[in-house]
């Protein structure tokens, strides 16, 4: 297919300039910066930062290894160019490709050249402690007739009860305090997100974002349904949205202060989605206004952070062009944007959490990254744990890091009440072969930022994919609650599962009290 779309003269060139590419490649050090004295290499360098700058922070040759650049990233973004990309590994462009053939080799020199053979793990800044720390497990009796796939844990701190869903299933489970479940919805897709409020009248009400689908594809069937947890049945739930590009979460906030619950509706997608406002109107019915329409919105936090007296937006992206963008009230029914971190491409953002850990007054940003499940399956030596603390002015620096593989969400409170902020988090992605243990950590705070990591044994229980942190057990402190996502999206070759196949989620009681 490939060599009838080229004439003759076309396949010589073709041929005479990968021999030229060939040997600028091989003449350079691998991963050498001299290597950028070569002008196919330097030229290269520019093609990506003209056509990859585009879309999203251009990412180092240094990010990945060779193989992972050339066999899986270049060949999926090819497409975006207007490339056609053939099982054989050639490249096509067409007249209305973004890119010539030619240019387009260049540029997997520049990366296949300066990229690394294998990256190096991280060294790890502080020694782990392998112990319970401060929780001791509690577990629901597993059913070996069913396959763990949790895709949500959430406490209800009003009703006090927690609930889970299930992606296989697509239900919603409440658990009482020993853990005893019972179905409390039927839903037509797995429960991403949970929350729990009183409305006007003094009822508590819940609202659950549904997925749709697992799949990265672009398949808009969320929904955001409201439920009364206290009713006798479950049939009076309403449906605010329907056909939701996949979406994560779900968070109301009176936009415009006209008195009545809006929803702003982070909408993952894959190729397409976005941040949304679902606008309630005077007759309760919800108009779905975009925010901004990029996939990748994956976590909103709600604010006046301008101090206006207006709600404001801090919204991760975490597809592509990942970053922090703040979203500033208009008060005129919109938003001015502006972005205050942004990331490469290839970090796999998954969670951050506003909070205050120098007690200055200004919030802060716990940051993790550890997606791993798209076209770079490598371990990462930067994913991990990540401290922004805020300089004023909507500025934020980098003061501490912490690698974990494939880290998934992180979450701070003074587990240990003695005044500070402690850290918990989970890794999905985790390097199950080598250090499973890294799927569970406690960052117990002993000094300003300075933290001593507990690897609580959890991991031959489950794999977490998701975490609420709550007083369970109304005891007065912070209990750890994990959802266990036991198959697929399994990167690492040749790995088998070594964690429990059936246990839904654990609960890890915190004893301080």
């Amino acid at each position: 297919m490939f060599f009838k779309r080229l004439s003759l003269a076309q396949l010589y060139g073709c041929l005479v300039l990968s021999v030229a590419i060939y040997i600028a490649v091989s003449s350079c050090q691998s991963g050498s910066k001299a290597a950028l004295d070569n002008p196919i290499i330097a030229e290269g360098k520019q093609l990506a930062q003209q056509h990859c700058a585009s879309c999203h922070q251009l990412p180092a040759p240094e990010l990945l290894d060779k193989e992972t650049w050339v066999k899986h990233v270049l060949p999926a973004m090819a497409p975006n160019l207007g490339l056609e990309v053939y099982p054989d590994g050639l490249y096509y462009a067409g007249s209305k490709a973004a890119i010539s053939y030619e240019n387009w080799q260049k540029l997997i020199a520049y990366y296949q050249t300066l990229a690394p053979e294998a990256l190096k793990p991280a060294d790890k800044p502080e020694a782990v402690v392998a112990d319970w720390a401060l929780f001791s497990l509690e577990k629901p009796q597993a059913d070996t007739s069913q396959t763990a796939m949790t895709t949500l844990v959430a406490m209800d701190t009003i009703g006090h009860k927690l609930y889970s869903s299930d992606a296989f299933r697509s239900d919603l489970t409440r658990w009482d305090l020993h853990l005893k479940p019972t179905l409390f919805k039927q839903l037509n897709s797995a429960v991403v997100s949970a929350r729990f409020f009183r409305d006007a009248t003094g009822n508590e009400r819940a609202a659950f974002t549904t997925l749709g689908t697992m799949r990265a594809a672009d398949i808009s069937k969320g929904e955001l349904i409201m439920v009364s947890p206290t009713a006798q049945s479950t049939t009076d739930s309403v449906t605010v949205a329907t056909e939701l590009p996949r979406p994560l979460q779900s968070v109301a906030a009176d936009v415009n202060k006209d008195g009545l619950t809006d929803w702003v509706v982070c909408g993952f997608g894959h190729l397409k989605g976005g941040l949304y406002w679902l606008k309630q109107q005077k007759n309760h019915q919800f108009t779905r206004l975009p925010i901004r329409e990029i996939p990748g919105a994956i976590q909103a936090e709600i604010g006046d952070f301008n101090a206006d007296g207006w709600p404001d937006l801090m919204v991760l992206f975490a597809h592509a062009d990942e970053g922090v963008w703040l979203f500033l009230n208009d008060r005129k029914g919109g938003f001015t944007e502006r972005n205050l971190l942004r990331f490469p491409s290839v970090y796999g953002s998954t969670s951050f959490q506003l909070v205050d850990f120098d007690k200055d007054g200004r919030l802060d940003m716990l940051y993790t990254c550890g997606d791993n499940s798209d076209y770079s399956k490598v371990l990462k030596p930067y994913h991990g744990l990540y401290i922004y603390l805020n300089q004023g002015d909507f500025r934020y620096k980098q003061t501490y890091f912490y690698p974990i593989n494939g880290c998934t969400k992180a979450v701070a409170t003074d587990f240990d009440q003695d005044g500070d902020l402690d850290i918990a988090t989970i890794a999905f992605f985790a390097d199950f072969k080598d250090n499973p243990s890294e799927s569970c950590l406690f960052f117990e705070q002993q000094k300003p930022l300075q933290f001593r990591p507990h690897a609580l044994p959890v991991s031959s229980y489950g794999r977490w994919i998701c975490m609420d942190v709550n007083d369970v057990d109304q005891d007065g402190d912070a209990d750890l609650v994990l959802g266990n996502f036991s198959k697929t999206f399994i990167i690492q070759e040749g790995l088998k599962p070594t964690w429990d196949t059936h246990l839904p989620l654990i609960v890890l009681r915190n004893k301080k009290r």
